[in-house]
């Protein structure tokens, strides 16, 4: 069944074979790769049709898709229609401060090796809008705008809906799904449990949204191929691009303190601090004071819970297990990467002989499946969500230094010239599928090794190649070898 959706209770199936708590972009997703898979998939989504009404699409940071994003993508077909829709981003864009109101030149930090490693902007809102088109299309999604899950019987399981009109109803699943973001309702349900845990940590910086529009001729205002960031110390402005010509900049900024959201009370204070930290972004931002006023201060939580299932009637995908802070662009990416695991799970106990029968709440089947998720992506997603947060300081502080830009000029250089015997921890994230664990232990050693070889030289050629070289056989190709999508690199 496929087509518009009422929100009414009346709406609602009797019976679920498979439910997903969430339409945004790992619950369309999730839905189209169960229904590849012959599933008839129900999802039941708490905000309205965003195609057919003006709403937030969520958290709005714009997305950025790198290759664990993609990935998941081609596994429902969708990956070259969303990059047609997406804008490359080759490197960060710094724009330096020279002092109070002066802004100081322009210099570009690459992401990868070359311009075939890149990052994808694209909108939220553009992409939950394809992904949901594509799962109705399917003609096995079904998708219940304006229901609310209030509760859920893991006894029956029973899931407890409320309508926008305050009308409530139960719907029987024989498999619920929770891709119901950072404020998880199903989340908060299974951690009643005993054996349960949820943390949440909150960061103590808000971040506000701005737009600077497309040129009068419908061009962008900015270099279009980056990731803008202001870095302050302290504090930061980042832009990035949409595909129509506008940029999405977002203030990073404490909630608390000398500098920070709670002393941008009135127009005049908000206007000078913009002059003074982000002189050649003012005149770019369209309607800059009025809009800083309009647009809440969102916050940004880190979130790591487990276990992630209830026996094999029950789980938690995405934001709902794993919520992380945007500042390695992996938000998207980790999630989508849960169903690539999944999916691989699901093809795995088939090709053991297993069968995807839902039969039961209660089905054996479906148990060891969500297991072994749970198993591979643990550890990977807490990694991750620590990766994230330290890239924070990296982003807002270290990309100006010249200290971190030297380190940074050094591994390009040495992911050229050891032929791919040297991955950087942002490349192993960015632009392969190595776990997210590894190349957090990546990370670690690579600035063991690197941070005294790169003390006095004055240029990346300087460093030593062949004392590199020993290290990184001895250090790092045991971490890497064995990795499928690295291996041909490193033979």
């Amino acid at each position: 069944m496929s087509g518009e959706v009422k929100g009414s209770i009346e709406a609602l199936p009797e019976k679920a074979e498979v439910a997903l708590v969430g339409a945004g972009l790992v619950g369309s997703l999730l839905a189209i790769l169960l229904a590849k898979r012959g599933f008839q998939v129900d999802v039941f989504e708490r905000r309205p049709d965003m195609r057919k009404e003006t709403i937030s699409a969520g958290r709005s940071i714009n997305l950025a898709i790198s290759t664990r994003g993609i990935r998941a993508l081609a596994r429902a077909g969708m990956d070259a229609s969303v990059l047609s829709q997406a804008v490359q981003m080759r490197g960060r864009m710094i724009h330096p401060k020279l002092s109070d109101g002066v802004a100081g030149e322009l210099f570009f930090q690459p992401y990868g090796k070359d311009d075939s490693e890149c990052i994808n902007s694209i909108s939220r809102a553009t992409l939950n809008k394809l992904l949901m088109d594509r799962a109705e299309a399917t003609g096995k999604v079904r998708i219940y705008f304006k229901q609310k899950a209030e509760g859920i019987d893991f006894g029956g399981n029973r899931l407890m809906l409320e309508d926008d009109h305050g009308t409530r109803a139960a719907v029987l699943a024989d498999i619920v799904i929770g891709t119901d973001g950072s404020a998880s309702r199903l989340r908060d349900e299974m951690m009643k449990r005993q054996g349960y845990k949820t943390t949440v940590s909150r960061l103590d910086y808000g971040y506000k949204e701005l737009v600077i529009p497309p040129t009068a001729g419908g061009g962008f205002a900015m270099e279009r191929n980056a990731l803008h960031i202001w870095p302050r110390g302290n504090f930061m402005l980042i832009a990035l691009p949409n595909f129509e010509g506008s940029f999405t900049c977002t203030l990073f900024l404490p909630f608390e303190g000398p500098v920070s959201f709670a002393k941008l009370t009135d127009k005049a204070a908000v206007a000078d601090f913009f002059q003074k930290e982000f002189p050649d972004a003012v005149p770019l931002i369209e309607n800059l004071v009025e809009t800083f006023f309009e647009n809440p201060t969102g916050h940004m939580d880190t979130v790591k819970s487990g276990p992630w299932n209830v026996g094999g009637s029950a789980m938690l995908l995405g934001d709902a297990a794993h919520a992380i802070v945007p500042f390695y662009g992996q938000g998207a990416n980790c999630g989508f990467e849960d169903l690539t695991v999944l999916d691989d799970c699901l093809q795995e106990h088939l090709d053991q002989g297993g069968s995807l029968d839902i039969d039961s709440h209660a089905n054996s089947n479906w148990k060891k499946i969500f297991d072994e998720l749970y198993s591979r992506r643990k550890v990977n997603c807490d990694a991750i969500a620590d990766m994230a947060v330290e890239n924070f300081t990296e982003m807002r502080d270290k990309v100006a230094d010249p200290r971190f830009i030297m380190l940074k000029a050094v591994e390009k250089h040495l992911e050229i010239s050891l032929k791919g015997l040297y991955r950087s921890r942002y490349s192993l994230v960015s632009f392969s599928n190595a776990p997210y664990k590894v190349a957090l232990d990546v990370g670690v050693i690579s600035d063991e090794i690197l941070t005294p070889l790169c003390k006095d030289i004055e240029k990346p050629e300087d460093i030593d190649l062949k004392a590199v070289e020993v290290l990184v056989k001895e250090k790092l190709t045991p971490l890497l070898k064995d990795l499928p999508a690295l291996s041909e690199s490193l033979a």
